[in-house]
C-alpha cells in the first residue's frame, strides 16, 4: 500500500504504511502528519469508502472450491496468480499463457488467433457443445458451471469471465438479435481490449450463450499492435481440452453445428477514432467497455460525448466500486444525466482478486457494471 498522502505533504513519506483510516479502514498512511494533511481530501470519501468496505465480504464470495490465498501465505517470492497457475499446471500454457505478467506482450504476438488449448482435461473446461440449451437467464457462476456440468473445482470461471460479463451486460441492456444477411446478428462494440486479445479462443463460449446467433464483435483500442489492425478472427469451435481422444479434437466437432459464429474484428485506436470506420458495416446493438477505468483517462471524454449521440446502449464495467463510482461522476458530468444503468457488482467477475496500490478495497476484474 502506498501512503494516501503521498505527492500532498512536502515531507517525504517514511518507509511503509502502518496506519490507515480509523473510520472507513480503505486508506492507509506512512505517519499520524500525513494522514491530518490529507484529511481534507479524505473527508470527501471516508463515508462513502467505509461504505464499499463493508461489502468486502460479499464481493469475496464465490462457489468455487479451489482457493488462492494459501498459496500466498506459504510464498511470498512469487506473485499470486503465478503461484495459484502453476498449482493447477496451467503457468505459461495454453490460453492462460497472459493470465500472468510472466506472459507475452501483446504487441510481440504475430497471430492472435492460434492459442486455442485449455490445457486441461475434458471433465474441466467447455470444449464441446452444450448438452442442453442454456437456461434463461444465467445468473451466478453457480448456475453456468451445472449448466455447463463442470465441478467447482474447474478454475474456467479465471478465463470465461470475458464472455460471461458479455452475456451479463447483454441480459441487463435487454439487446435482442436482429436479422442481418438473412441471420440472427449480435453486434457489439468492445472497447479498450488488452489481456484479452491474448485469450479469444474463450469468446468461443458466446457460441453456446446465444445458440443460432451471430455475435459480430469489433475489438478497438489502442493497446491493439499496429500489425493486428484490421484482422478479422473468426471463432467457430471451442478450445480443445487435454484429452487426446475427445471429441472436441474430431472433425466434426470442429463445424459449427449450432449455427452459431463469432467473428471478431480488431481496430487500433480510440473509439471516436475509429467509429466512422467500424459502422460502414457494423452498426451496434450494445457498446461494451471493460475495465474502462473512465475516470483515469481523459481519452474517455470525446468517446463519452460520441457514444451519447449515437443513442445505443453503452455498458461498462470496473475493477472496484469506488472506480466505478469516479467513472459515474465523470459519466453524468459529460452526458448531465444520470446512469441509465446503477452500478452493481456484476455476479460474473473474475474470482481472483487484483492487488490495489491506493486501497485495500478488493478489485475484481470486470467486477462492478453500470451504463449510459
Amino acid at each position: 500500500m502506498e501512503c494516501a498522502a503521498k505527492g500532498l505533504a512536502e515531507d517525504p513519506c517514511t518507509s511503509g504504511t502502518h496506519r490507515r483510516c480509523g473510520s472507513c479502514g480503505a486508506v492507509a498512511y506512512c505517519s499520524k502528519d500525513h494522514q491530518f494533511i490529507h484529511w481534507k481530501v479524505h473527508k470527501e470519501e471516508c463515508a462513502r469508502l467505509a461504505t464499499q468496505m463493508s461489502r468486502i465480504d460479499m464481493l469475496s464470495q464465490f462457489p468455487f472450491t479451489f482457493s488462492v490465498e494459501p498459496l500466498v501465505l506459504n510464498n511470498t517470492n512469487q506473485s499470486m496468480r503465478c503461484l495459484f497457475l502453476e498449482s493447477i499446471k496451467v503457468h505459461l500454457k495454453g490460453l492462460w499463457k497472459s493470465e500472468c505478467m510472466c506472459g507475452p506482450d501483446i504487441a510481440c504476438v504475430k497471430d492472435l488467433s492460434i492459442t486455442a488449448e485449455w490445457n486441461m482435461e475434458s471433465s474441466l473446461c467447455p470444449c464441446t457443445e452444450p448438452e442442453n440449451p442454456v437456461p434463461a437467464p444465467l445468473a451466478s457462476w453457480e448456475d453456468y458451471y451445472q449448466w455447463r456440468s463442470l465441478p467447482l473445482h474447474s478454475p474456467v470461471a479465471v478465463l470465461l469471465h470475458w464472455p460471461l460479463s458479455i452475456y451479463h451486460c447483454l441480459q441487463l441492456s435487454r439487446t435482442r438479435a436482429s436479422r442481418y444477411d438473412g441471420h440472427d446478428t449480435l453486434r457489439i462494440h468492445y472497447l479498450g481490449p488488452e489481456k484479452e486479445l491474448l485469450q479469444l479462443a474463450v469468446f468461443a463460449e458466446l457460441r453456446a450463450l446465444f445458440p443460432g446467433v451471430h455475435l459480430r464483435i469489433e475489438l478497438v483500442g489502442p493497446a491493439v499492435p499496429r500489425s493486428r489492425d484490421g484482422e478479422v478472427v473468426t471463432i467457430s469451435s471451442y478450445a480443445n481440452c487435454s484429452d487426446e481422444s475427445c471429441h472436441c479434437r474430431s472433425s466434426i466437432a470442429s463445424e459449427n453445428l449450432n449455427c452459431s459464429s463469432v467473428t471478431l474484428r480488431i481496430w487500433k485506436g480510440l473509439y471516436h477514432e475509429r467509429y466512422g470506420d467500424i459502422v460502414k458495416d457494423s452498426n451496434p446493438h450494445l457498446i461494451l467497455a471493460p475495465n474502462a477505468g473512465v475516470a483515469a483517462y481523459p481519452s474517455w471524454m470525446p468517446t463519452i460525448e460520441m457514444i451519447r449521440g449515437i443513442g445505443v446502449p453503452a455498458i461498462f464495467t470496473d475493477f472496484c466500486e469506488e472506480a466505478a463510482h469516479l467513472a459515474s461522476c465523470c459519466i453524468s458530468s459529460i452526458t448531465g444525466q444520470p446512469l441509465g444503468l446503477p452500478i452493481q457488482v456484476n455476479p460474473f467477475r473474475q474470482p481472483i482478486a487484483e492487488n490495489n496500490t491506493a486501497l485495500y478495497i478488493p478489485c475484481y476484474s470486470n467486477g462492478f457494471v453500470f451504463g449510459m
